[in-house]
């Protein structure tokens, strides 16, 4: 079993940043890849950021790509999500999430079926 729990989440203004941290326990070993999904009320949830143990290989949506940046610090076992110029449309619950995938399917890291553990969610709120 792996427990997934997210923090750094807020109300900032448009413009502004956050960085959003995941601590995962447990057997993490059973997983190579960890991701960053974000839901808003009445939408699908939708991946934001992955990136593969051990890698600098990193996966973004094209809505955050050059705003958001994913990390992660093995040897501590968590994953960041360092926000910048965020934008009232980034509103959402994020979710942070962990699977075993091969790198020649990591094209689809952002299926959220593909996930097998997730944390509990940490909202963030843009204002304009």
């Amino acid at each position: 079993q792996v427990q997934l729990v997210e923090s750094g989440g807020g109300s900032v203004q448009a413009g502004g940043s956050l960085r959003l941290s995941c601590a995962a326990s447990g057997y993490t070993y059973s997983t190579n890849f960890m991701a960053w999904f974000r839901q808003a009320p009445g939408k699908e949830r939708e991946g934001v950021a992955g990136i593969f143990t051990g890698s600098i290989n990193t996966f973004y949506a094209d809505s955050v790509k050059g705003r958001f940046t994913v990390s992660r610090d093995d040897a501590k076992n968590t994953v960041y999500l360092q926000m910048n110029d965020l934008q009232p449309e980034d509103t959402a619950m994020y979710y942070c999430a962990a699977t075993s995938i091969s790198r020649r399917n990591a094209g689809s890291w952002f299926w959220a079926n593909n996930y097998i553990y997730w944390g509990q969610g940490t909202q963030v709120t843009v204002s304009s």
